[in-house]
């Protein structure tokens, strides 16, 4: 995967395992755009799931990364959004999946769940890990919304 700027979005519950990120991110050499949440204060995933998408939509930030408590909240609201592609991973083989077959232009992690051992192998598994194509891509083409 080429990797422009990462844009990562979390809310509280995805607060502590979003640092951690940042801190993977800076390691590995990417540069990044942290979108909120800059606490673990109650917030509503949504504000910064719906920045995130702006993001990626806009070609500011490629690829992206969304954390909640679940996954499932920050995930929904991410592909709400016609360009977002968001896939959630709790564990690496499901990571190499969305990008192979899905062309995921978001990793989504759910933050209560997984550790920062498994995050780092999820997100080793989403960075290297290129779109296959071919068969998959007239599926891929068929996800937005044309009305």
């Amino acid at each position: 995967m080429e990797v422009k700027t990462v844009g990562v979005a979390c809310d509280h519950a995805g607060f502590a395992l979003k640092k951690y990120v940042l801190q993977y991110l800076e390691e590995h050499g990417y540069a990044y755009k942290d979108y909120g949440t800059w606490s673990d204060a109650s917030v509503d995933y949504p504000d910064f799931g719906h920045a995130l998408a702006e993001g990626i939509e806009s070609g500011e930030v490629y690829p992206g990364i969304g954390i909640c408590g679940s996954g499932e909240g920050i995930a929904m609201t991410l592909n709400k959004h016609q360009g977002v592609r968001a896939g959630l991973a709790w564990i690496p083989e499901i990571s190499h999946l969305i990008r192979q077959h899905n062309d995921a232009n978001v990793l989504v992690m759910p933050g209560r769940f997984i550790d920062n051992k498994m995050a780092e192998k999820i997100m080793d598994e989403f960075f290297k890990t290129t779109f296959e194509g071919g068969r998959h891509q007239k599926r891929v083409d068929k996800i937005p919304v044309t009305r």
